[in-house]
């Protein structure tokens, strides 16, 4: 999976790391998932713990979006083959498939490609009746891919919004809520286009917590969110916005406009959204690998956030922490965790919170250098007396912010010049710094999304 690996695993603790990283991908990708959550018996076909009996519908029909949506409707046509009647989802990682349809559409931003493949969406969605069962793959980047502009709101400013709201570091949650209302199929409005047909979301989680009304924006979820929370957000981060957007907008506070629907709405009455796969999937098995490899693997948990360099300061202390002392837990050790973090966009650079994440990092540890176990003062020891830290930081999809690679890993020896490597930082340009250093990795576009994974690997001195 990783094309540069022989390149990067140049220690025993990048080896593992990279490892880690791999094994948490492959253990969240389609296949896998759909594997474990979906099954047929006879006429009867489980989704995680629930049966729905197909001898009940007339049609079986498979609707959704996002990085891993067409990966996903693959695994799905392999478990029912041909009872699957029709279905079409929207995706920038297409594969073949044998019934259902597979439409272009654009990643990070909308594209009018992923605009008109929305639009076909929603025509067979319209088409369901309460004869037949759904099953709508949802991963993430669904909010960038199913792109379906409300009235009078355009494509031209569902890019803009969106560009300004990742530039000034909102949170996906914040952004969710401005998409979903200036979107015809956003927060919840996708399972009201399904009318009274039964629907079994397989969503496959990219944001902290699993929330699944903020997975690509909720299409089959009940929305919790108001048209005044969507122009609050705008507000507090002084987004100027197109007028057509502010139309909508204020119109829908008005009550010009429907508001999404909400948790008492009829609409999903016959929905469910599974969660197949997560950013706890990645973390599981990459403390997996860890463990086969005879390091204590800990957790830190998958929810963590705020802006990339600031996270990676916080959990390069546990490191360091862990090598000095033993705690949190003794060397050798692989401390994990996932999550989102953002960048706040200063500079002309190219990078993503990945890399940011990793460049602050090996700052950090070039700046204490290596830590002597027993001895958090930093005092001078033989190399062989240390107790060396490995960082490795992925985007699970293959995707770091507006750059080509997956993310990076570091060390201590990674930075050679720390003012050239600041500066790098302060103007958003991670990857040519890191790039130069032979440190990014590389793995294209993966078949899944589950948000960032990170992986910190401490050697026993």
């Amino acid at each position: 999976m990783i094309r540069n690996r022989e390149s990067l695993a140049t220690t025993d603790a990048a080896d593992l790391a990279l490892e880690c990283v791999e094994a948490g991908i492959n253990a969240a990708t389609p296949r896998r998932a759909i594997d474990r959550t979906l099954g047929l018996s006879g006429e009867w076909l489980r989704v995680a713990d629930d049966e729905y009996d197909l001898t009940e519908y007339e049609r079986v029909l498979v609707v959704g979006g996002g990085n891993a949506a067409g990966h996903a409707t693959a695994a799905i046509e392999t478990v029912l083959g041909d009872r699957i009647d029709d279905g079409l989802v929207v995706t920038d990682n297409p594969v073949d498939t044998d019934v259902v349809a597979i439409a272009p559409g654009g990643h990070p931003f909308p594209t009018e490609a992923g605009v008109q493949s929305t639009r076909r969406l929603l025509e067979v969605a319209a088409e369901a009746g309460p004869d037949d069962l759904v099953l709508a793959p949802i991963t993430g980047g669904g909010s960038a891919l199913l792109a379906a502009p409300a009235d009078p709101v355009r494509l031209s400013d569902l890019q803009g919004v969106t560009e300004s709201l990742l530039n000034a570091g909102a949170t996906i949650h914040e952004i969710n809520a401005v998409r979903k209302h200036l979107s015809a199929i956003k927060g919840g409005r996708l399972a009201a286009r399904l009318g009274d047909a039964t629907v079994a979301g397989v969503l496959f989680s990219d944001v902290a917590g699993d929330d699944r009304s903020v997975i690509a924006s909720g299409p089959l979820v009940a929305d919790g969110t108001t048209y005044a929370d969507a122009v609050a957000v705008l507000e507090e981060y002084g987004i100027d916005a197109p007028d057509r957007v502010e139309r909508r907008l204020q119109s829908g506070i008005e009550g010009d406009y429907p508001e999404t629907p909400g948790p008492s709405d009829s609409a999903f009455e016959a929905v469910r959204a599974y969660v197949v796969a997560s950013n706890d999937t990645a973390l599981s098995a990459a403390a997996d690998a860890a463990q086969s490899r005879g390091y204590e693997p800990l957790r830190l948990g998958s929810r963590i956030r705020g802006e990339a360099r600031e996270a990676a300061k916080a959990l390069v202390g546990i490191a360091e922490s862990a090598a000095a002392t033993g705690t949190p837990v003794e060397p050798p050790a692989v401390l994990l965790s996932g999550g989102e973090t953002t960048v706040t966009i200063r500079g002309g650079g190219t990078g993503g919170p990945n890399q940011e994440f990793a460049l602050s990092a090996a700052l950090e540890l070039a700046r204490s250098g290596e830590v002597r176990s027993g001895d958090e003062g930093g005092e001078t020891a033989q190399d062989d007396e240390r107790a060396r830290v490995t960082v490795v930081s992925v985007d699970t999809d293959g995707i770091d912010g507006n750059a080509s690679a997956a993310g990076a890993l570091v060390s201590s020896r990674t930075v050679a010049d720390e003012r050239r490597a600041r500066a790098a930082l302060a103007d958003n340009d991670a990857t040519a710094y890191l790039d130069a250093r032979d440190a990014l990795v590389e793995t294209g576009a993966t078949t899944t999304n589950v948000n960032d994974l990170r992986v910190i690997v401490v050697e026993a001195p």
